[in-house]
């Protein structure tokens, strides 16, 4: 099981941190399914647009999480989450405004757009934030640990947040979904309002951020390459399924989500105990088969079935890199360190949509899928090529 032992009386407010970051992501889960049907089927853009604007949020991650590693490693973690949970709320508002103007495509897509980017800029606060605050109580030594508990909770909030966002888009509207998503950070903040922080590095030396990234990049791209067969489940599944006039189109986030959080609480310790880059290159393998068998499903339960696949490979990577990196920085940089790495991943999570939505245009939403599949193999060979650089260098 991936628990952090209680022993230690601060260690108490990580089970409280978790669950306040599983409710307050159900606002990046909700809108995840909702806004490519919304942007293609309301607003009557194509799939290219749909996809920009579910990849929006992730790529305006990327520019944001430097500045969010290091807000929390001068100030602390606490004001990192409190600022990204704000800014959750504010993109959860906007993007209601975007539902109320669905008669007008334009002015409603750039506002969507204006939403996706204060969601961003959220998830990289209260994301860097609570990775290291939860490593602040436990301690760098349960890293792995930490990771896992971190993201069975958000993609348990994906889980759910898929079904409950197309409930929401058939009996409330987009703006009926969005006005949910946005009360949701709001709950949040008052959760942790009481909660201790952790204390911050405010004078340490600080080199640059090229520099930190320099270090953990190879370890980056690793998550990058994974991150694109979980940017094709949240942005084209549903649509898959629609195209083939299959039932269930919103149970892909769910499958997805029941195998990653099953990997993480039954596996989530096996980054501490046997290394990163072996479960990495392990988990790879498992995530590529699961894509390859949405692509070739001739039916919907073969189909789901790749989708829990591919859950299941995902879910230990990016605590296994996770770890990696934290181990190769100082601790005064531990929150930039994770900012960067984090970067990669919302890289894959912001280029893949708009690009493989090009793709679907042309070829299919199957084609999608085969591009996921081919990421995780090179992904595989990364990871050997890493450890194998590891071993040589400790012979």
């Amino acid at each position: 099981m991936a628990s952090i032992p209680s022993r230690d009386p601060a260690q108490r407010r990580l089970p409280l941190l978790i669950a306040t970051l599983f409710l307050s992501y159900l606002c990046v889960a909700i809108p995840l399914p909702s806004v490519p049907i919304y942007v293609t089927g309301q607003l009557g853009l194509d799939n290219a647009w749909a996809g920009l604007g579910t990849g929006m949020t992730f790529l305006t991650a990327i520019l944001s999480r430097g500045p969010a590693g290091g807000l929390s490693d001068r100030r602390g973690a606490k004001a990192a989450v409190a600022r990204g949970l704000v800014l959750y709320g504010v993109g959860g508002l906007v993007s209601l405004g975007a539902g109320l103007l669905q008669d007008r495509p334009v002015p409603a897509f750039l506002t969507l757009l204006a939403g996706r980017v204060l969601l961003g800029l959220g998830e990289s606060f209260a994301g860097v934030g609570v990775v290291a605050w939860g490593i602040g109580i436990a301690g760098p030594q349960r890293t792995g640990q930490v990771l896992s508990l971190v993201g069975a909770a958000i993609y348990g909030a994906l889980a759910v947040g898929g079904p409950i966002g197309l409930a929401l888009l058939d009996h409330a509207g987009f703006a009926g979904a969005m006005a949910v998503s946005a009360v949701l950070p709001c709950l949040g903040l008052l959760a942790i309002w009481p909660l201790a922080g952790i204390a911050p590095h405010p004078q340490a030396a600080r080199p640059s951020f090229v520099g930190v990234m320099g270090r953990i990049w190879l370890h980056g791209l690793i998550v990058c390459l994974q991150g694109i067969g979980f940017a094709a489940i949240g942005a084209f599944f549903a649509l898959y399924f629609l195209s083939r006039m299959w039932d269930h189109a919103g149970l892909g986030l769910t499958a997805f989500g029941g195998g990653f959080v099953l990997m993480r609480v039954v596996f989530g310790h096996l980054p501490d105990r046997i290394g990163g880059l072996l479960v990495a290159a392990g988990s790879l393998a498992v995530e590529a088969a699961g894509q390859f068998l949405v692509w070739s499903a001739h039916d919907p339960i073969l189909a789901l079935a790749g989708a829990f696949m591919t859950g299941l490979g995902c879910s230990m990577i990016f605590p296994s890199m996770g770890r990696e990196v934290v181990h190769l920085v100082p601790p005064h940089l531990r929150g930039t360190a994770l900012g960067g790495f984090t970067a990669f991943q919302d890289l894959a999570y912001g280029l893949t949509g708009p690009l493989v939505g090009f793709l679907a245009d042309r070829a299919g939403y199957g084609s999608v899928f085969l591009v996921g599949g081919a990421a995780a193999g090179l992904g595989v060979a990364l990871s050997l090529y890493l450890r194998r650089a590891r071993v040589a260098e400790t012979a």
